[in-house]
């Protein structure tokens, strides 16, 4: 680390320095932006001088002192620059007050970042010469390049705010220790603990304190460090985030607990399952998911979303399906057009760890499994969606809804057919209009072509109908064919 003691000798000497690139004067003591900007400029350290940069406050730009008179709230408030997330990675500052005759002087002191480039409000803001200035593309790959080759993966960054004290190590050293080393190699192995937990990039030895991943799978709080490791799960009644919560539940501590409690309340909370006859004289006992695919999917999120996000995973239940997103889209390799059979990792420790562990599958083969298993099970196929920026989410269907919606619209057409059969055309058409209303009733999204396959007529013959319900004002059509929705009027 690149440390400066500073005394009041060496503050006189940098005040009247002004050809100085590393220093920036003010004399305002509430222009936060301008503080904030300077510090990530700083931080992004452009002309790599490896330099620590200094921001004065109450120095005009002749450096010359304004007077100021520095307290203890003014001293708080420049201090919650660090941490109140609008600089972020959090910044390497440290802040010092002198008095001289002609006033006090504050000096935040900022550290050239490890692991640029540092963004103010999503901006990056660099030196150029004596001035600030926002990076444009190619200087934020000069930045990005560097963070590459210092630590590129945030599971392998310090997490400079926590200490050893803050790991449960007894869960290191007893669960985790055994499953990654060898017996006979751990037996021999005489390091103190910090050093084991760096030999599996647990901990940084240069910073003196965990790394993300040490927190996040062995952190006594991880939250407290990164808000958003924890998984959100919630029950809704219906088919819509509109429905009453039947359920809610928040899987929180280190990922070793979380993932412990998530597998049992997979099997106990949310696999359910149910006799349905397969003929006359037999039946067979349907789960609603396989207990594997919606673990694996589970697993898959917390291994793969980016942690830097405060967003939590979300793992929602509605009546005919389960929804799983994470902050995150596709990483490195992994591309919309070769998904899933390539694949890349964002948290290449954490992903090691959860294998070592049994949690999940390294080798790209959990995908492919998962849509087996729904197979086997009959299910739909998982739908992926990774279009949104960096969010993922995956879609499994409710085998049991699925079914008994299959076998309710098989009753509502054989009972159609046979009043067809006996009242004729007309009493036809009636039949598939009152059919059509209480679909779209149900699911609103229904393309004509979904429509058909339901009721058991063409395509052609559906759009015949929905043309002479919207002509007679009793249903319209917002939105786009594929995308759009269905509202009934009158009936």
């Amino acid at each position: 680390m690149n440390n400066t003691s500073l005394n009041k000798v060496k503050v006189f000497q940098m005040l009247t320095d002004l050809e100085s690139e590393q220093i920036e004067r003010t004399t305002s003591t509430t222009d936060t932006n301008k503080f904030a900007q300077a510090i990530c400029a700083f931080s992004n350290d452009l002309p790599n001088t490896a330099k620590n940069g200094y921001l004065f406050i109450g120095v005009l730009d002749n450096g010359t002192l304004s007077g100021l008179k520095v307290t203890d709230k003014l001293l708080q408030s420049l201090g919650g620059l660090r941490s109140n997330g609008n600089i972020l990675p959090q910044p390497i500052m440290s802040i010092q007050s002198f008095s001289f005759d002609g006033g006090d002087v504050i000096i935040i002191e900022t550290q050239p970042s490890p692991f640029p480039p540092v963004r103010y409000k999503g901006k990056t803001w660099i030196r150029v010469g004596p001035r600030k200035a926002v990076a444009n593309e190619m200087e934020e790959r000069v930045l990005i390049e560097r963070r590459s080759a210092n630590v590129s993966m945030f599971d392998i960054r310090p997490c400079m705010e926590a200490t050893v004290e803050d790991m449960e190590l007894d869960l290191f050293v007893n669960k985790y220790l055994p499953r990654a080393i060898d017996s006979e190699l751990l037996k021999n192995d005489k390091r103190e603990i910090k050093e084991q937990l760096a030999a599996l990039r647990f901990y940084n030895t240069y910073y003196n304190c965990p790394t993300n991943a040490g927190i996040l799978l062995f952190g006594k709080n991880p939250e407290f460090f990164i808000p958003g490791g924890y998984v959100q799960y919630v029950k809704f009644k219906g088919k819509s985030l509109a429905g009453d919560i039947l359920n809610e539940k928040k899987f929180t501590g280190n990922l070793i607990a979380i993932l412990t409690r998530i597998e049992a309340f997979i099997d106990d909370a949310i696999i359910t399952q149910r006799p349905i006859p397969i003929s006359t004289l037999q039946e067979k006992t349907q789960k609603n998911y396989p207990n594997w695919a919606i673990r694996e999917l589970m697993m898959n999120a917390v291994m793969h979303r980016d942690y830097e996000s405060n967003a939590p995973i979300k793992f929602y239940q509605f009546d005919d399906r389960v929804e799983i997103s994470n902050a995150g889209g596709l990483f490195g390799k992994a591309r919309p057009e070769n998904f899933p059979n390539e694949n890349d990792y964002r948290n290449p420790t954490i992903a090691e760890a959860m294998k070592t562990l049994g949690y999940v599958n390294r080798f790209n083969r959990g995908i492919s499994r998962v849509q087996e298993e729904l197979k086997i099970n009959g299910n739909y196929q998982a739908v992926f969606e990774y279009d949104k920026p960096g969010a993922f989410g995956v879609n499994v269907k409710d085998a049991i809804f699925d079914f008994e919606t299959r076998e309710e619209t098989s009753k509502e057409m054989e009972n159609t057919s046979k009043e067809t059969e006996s009242t004729g055309k007309e009493t036809d058409e009636k039949t598939n209009r009152e059919i059509i209303l209480k679909l779209i009733k149900e699911d609103n999204t229904l393309t004509a072509i979904a429509l058909a396959t339901k009721i058991g007529i063409t395509a052609k013959g559906v759009r015949y109908h929905l043309e002479k319900l919207k002509k007679e004002g009793i249903i319209k059509h917002e939105g786009s064919t594929k995308s759009g929705k269905w509202v009934i009027l009158s009936k």
